[in-house]
């Protein structure tokens, strides 16, 4: 365990807070305080931290104080020394004699160095700053960077409001991460060249540090329920069509909530998967139904008829020019929000009648260029690669008896993109290139099967699924999945297989004369 002698003036806030948080299984060993009186020896000494007091006498040298402090340190053992707020300047006698020696500045050294940084920074104008944790030295706030952190100023900030944020924001991070790279002992102190190295500190698609920079868009009416504030932030880097920058073509209607820029950002995602003319209705992140054709009123009437009782209020995304007749079919039921890569005039004319039918315009498709997704959680944010991989022809491997037509096919390759979208436990069930029956967000995945068979019984308008396709976002561990799909009519089942129970699940299959083929990979979508 790294060990810590922390040094502090007044309340030493960075040092209680490194002891609550342990970073790397880090602890303070003795918290010293040049002012009897501090604040900080009360805060250890709760937490059961041994404390030492060593005032500087009236007319005594730094030379003769350090001397005191190195003395009242002795009894202790550690590894680094933490400054936090310790108002003395420390010379190389002390430094030459104790372990690495850490402080914090509230600034992106080397700029708006000194006491009055906050002061420095308002005066400037400069629009970031943030705090910077370095090896100190016996020149002042000039020692090796180990690691910064970085906060925007405000225009209504002043030193107060900055000096509060640089501190929970900034040096809250900031610290304990040092502290984490030396107890995990990644860091190198060059003495000669006067720099810091830290293994592991690479870049690459998963960087080891982060720097998100993202300008408020908008404040939004209230995020997922009236109750709570929400914002929608803006990434002017990306640059892939998104609803986030696509302007809203009906002046006058409300603006776009936090549940319509999710709903949306979830149907234009899905609709980017296909080449032809592709529609969708999405409700509460999930597809109501998804269709291909040749013309995009086909497609989206198709989408549509899937389950128009749950569309209702949905969002519609289309991949092409919206036009009059596919227009005419939007509003012809209630809906929220449609996007699309460009309107014709007749096709605004339509739309925009209906007063708070909300239009956006995403422009031209184009390329997939965002790579990665990201979720804050409480604590932090999960990072990962987007699930831009579907199968072809070529990776399907027939496990059944009985093989797949040329259209089956089509309509497994069909399933599992719009299936991708689908939250899991996720089944879907398709007939040519139209949805049939979404079963979706199960936590049992044979019950899955059973609510898209529901889906396709009672709510889809003109379709069966009599002889459709199901497909699966992961494995089917046991065999009552598929009992249950050959009950709805089921013809043939793409999976990814992988259970233990695999020979039995096909067994199934074969007994029912289905076909059955497996794709070696998961699409799973929890959010």
């Amino acid at each position: 365990m790294l060990r810590i002698a922390g040094l502090a003036s007044n309340r030493g806030r960075n040092l209680r807070h490194i002891a609550d948080a342990a970073p790397g299984g880090a602890g303070l060993s003795v918290v010293l305080s040049n002012h009897d009186d501090a604040p900080v020896l009360d805060a250890a000494a709760e937490r059961g931290v041994p404390t030492e007091s060593v005032e500087r006498e009236e007319g005594e040298s730094r030379e003769s104080h350090e001397r005191r402090v190195l003395d009242a340190l002795d009894g202790y053992q550690f590894d680094l020394v933490c400054l936090d707020g310790y108002m003395r300047v420390l010379t190389n006698e002390f430094l030459d004699a104790a372990p690495t020696t850490l402080n914090v500045h509230p600034s992106l050294l080397p700029v708006f160095p000194g006491n009055d940084a906050h002061e420095q920074v308002l005066e400037s104008g400069v629009r970031t700053t943030g705090c910077t944790v370095h090896v100190v030295t016996e020149e002042v706030d000039a020692g090796p960077i180990v690691t910064q952190e970085a906060v925007p100023v405000f225009e209504d900030d002043d030193e107060a409001s900055l000096k509060e944020r640089v501190l929970y924001d900034a040096e809250f991070a900031a610290y304990p991460r040092a502290v984490r790279l030396f107890a995990e002992d990644r860091v190198t102190v060059d003495s000669e060249s006067g720099r810091v190295s830290v293994e592991g500190d690479e870049g690459g698609d998963l960087p080891s540090r982060r720097v998100v920079s993202e300008r408020r868009g908008d404040t939004l009416r209230y995020g997922e329920n009236p109750h709570q504030d929400a914002a929608v932030y803006v990434d002017d880097a990306c640059e892939e069509a998104n609803v986030v920058s696509a302007p809203q073509l009906n002046e006058g209607a409300k603006a776009l909530s936090y549940n319509n820029y999710n709903d949306a950002d979830g149907a234009l995602d899905l609709v980017k998967e296909f080449e032809e003319p592709a529609a969708a209705v999405i409700k509460h992140t999930n597809p109501a139904g998804c269709a291909t054709a040749e013309t995009l009123s086909e497609a989206y009437e198709r989408a549509l008829s899937t389950d128009p009782m749950s569309a209702f209020g949905g969002i519609v995304a289309l991949n092409r020019e919206c036009d009059a007749e596919t227009a005419e079919l939007v509003v012809d039921s209630f809906k929220e929000v449609v996007v699309a890569p460009g309107y014709t005039d007749d096709a605004l004319s339509v739309l925009t009648e209906k007063k708070n039918l909300r239009v956006l315009d995403v422009g031209e498709l184009g390329d997939i260029s965002e790579r990665f997704t990201e979720k804050p959680i409480v604590g932090g944010r999960l990072v990962q690669e987007r699930d831009l991989w579907s199968p072809t022809v070529d990776d399907l491997e027939v496990v059944t008896e009985r093989e797949p037509t040329d259209e089956q096919l089509e309509t497994m390759l069909f399933a599992w993109k719009v299936l991708k979208h689908v939250k899991s436990n996720g089944i879907l069930f398709a007939d040519g290139t139209e949805t049939v029956g979404v079963g979706m967000g199960q936590v049992s995945r044979v019950d899955a099967v059973r609510l898209a068979a529901m889906k396709a019984d009672e709510h889809a308008e003109g379709k069966s699924a009599e002889g459709a396709v199901m497909a699966s976002d992961a494995f089917f561990p046991f065999p009552d999945g598929i009992e249950e799909a050959a009950k709805a009519g089921i013809d043939a089942v793409i999976q990814p297989g992988g259970s233990v129970n695999d020979d039995d699940v096909v067994a199934a299959a074969d007994e029912h004369d289905m076909v059955m083929v497996f794709t070696g990979r998961r699409c799973f979508r929890h959010d």
